[in-house]
């Protein structure tokens, strides 16, 4: 079988015209409404002293160079989230950004190691309000594009039908019949009665497994692939240590103020009313850091500007939405490859 030509070569990129077409005009659509909301659009840099402090998050490395040689260690960004929080330490109010990030070790149909991040901060708002927000994106992706039904692998939505809104609680006890809450406390969750109801479920955990491996099992295999279906899924409060970033609700501390957004399936964005506390900010990130050495051998650095900004940021929300992921469900694709105007050649195809 003849192997694909290059995206480059004009016959293939005669067939992703259109697609690519269609990205750019959604774009248009998402800024020039965001402009109508009073947001600033920003720039983050791309170069970070810290990528972000997520345990399974892998970023790439690289340096920067004195005029003396001297070397110091930087990173691509995973996400323009540290950078644009301090912009709203410095008194930035709505911020939106269309920001390139990068992941290493993350390819697949909806996995790029170069992506486009659009993401916006509400300060003084809470974080109801950037889940409308998401809604209201989604919906304009889907009037731009004059696509009323999205689909993936088999799975269809209305992406302008308001979407439903589960707890993470609600939906593991309506799909699995697990009281997620039961096996939380603030400090040390019961990881051998998840480990148990898992296995009744009919999820195997591991020897080596923790807590959050077991969830993240949990939602992976029975939670995510019946959200957004028929309509877009608001999954909210996720227990207090799978939002490292994001602050506890008040009326109850097993839980935090952290949603996604689905579609079809599909996880297209997640956010956070945000955590501004910074000692409570460090102790989350070296617990994530500590985690990262123990499984994989390294660990990041803290911004310790970062750390130093949220003492100075006021209250408020934010949301991280793959721009890529969405423009591939507006145009039908099935890859998000297919949506990038000059994607990463894949070594292994």
């Amino acid at each position: 079988m003849k192997s694909p030509s290059p995206w480059w070569m004009p016959d293939r990129h005669a067939d992703r015209r259109p697609a690519l077409l269609l990205r750019a005009k959604i774009k248009s659509a998402i800024r020039a409404w965001f402009e109508a909301q009073g947001f600033l659009e920003i720039d983050a840099a791309c170069l970070q002293v810290s990528p972000g402090n997520e345990t399974h998050l892998d970023a790439f490395k690289t340096e920067l160079l004195a005029s003396d040689l001297a070397a110091r260690p930087l990173y691509l960004a995973t996400s323009p989230e540290f950078a644009m929080k301090k912009l709203l330490a410095a008194g930035e109010q709505k911020i939106v950004s269309f920001a390139p990030a990068f992941r290493n070790r993350e390819r697949g149909a909806l996995h790029a190691p170069e992506f486009t991040m659009l993401e916006w901060y509400r300060a003084g708002a809470p974080y109801e309000a950037v889940m409308d927000d998401a809604a209201a994106v989604l919906a304009l992706a889907s009037e731009t594009a004059d696509n009323r039904l999205f689909s993936f692998r088999g799975r269809t939505s209305n992406p302008r039908a308001a979407p439903e809104r589960l707890t993470v609680a609600e939906a593991l006890g309506l799909h699995t019949g697990i009281d997620i809450l039961s096996t939380v406390t603030r400090d040390v969750p019961d990881r051998d009665r998840l480990a148990a109801l898992a296995e009744a479920a009919g999820i195997t955990a591991a020897g080596d497994d923790t807590w959050s491996d077991i969830f993240s099992k949990l939602i992976a295999a029975l939670i995510e692939p019946k959200l957004g279906i028929g309509r877009a899924t608001l999954l909210t409060e996720y227990p207090a240590s799978e939002a490292a970033l994001a602050r506890v609700k008040p009326e109850d501390p097993r839980v935090a103020e952290r949603f996604e957004l689905y579609c079809c399936g599909v996880e297209l964005a997640n956010g956070f009313g945000e955590l501004t506390d910074p000692a409570e900010q460090r102790r989350r990130l070296d617990s994530q850091m500590a985690e990262k050495q123990r499984r994989y051998g390294e660990r990041y650095p803290i911004d310790e500007d970062f750390i130093a900004a949220l003492a100075h940021m006021p209250p408020g929300a934010g949301c991280a939405m793959g721009f890529d992921r969405l423009v591939m469900l507006a145009t039908g694709a099935e890859r998000v490859e297919q949506v990038i105007w000059t994607p990463l050649p894949d070594p292994g195809k």
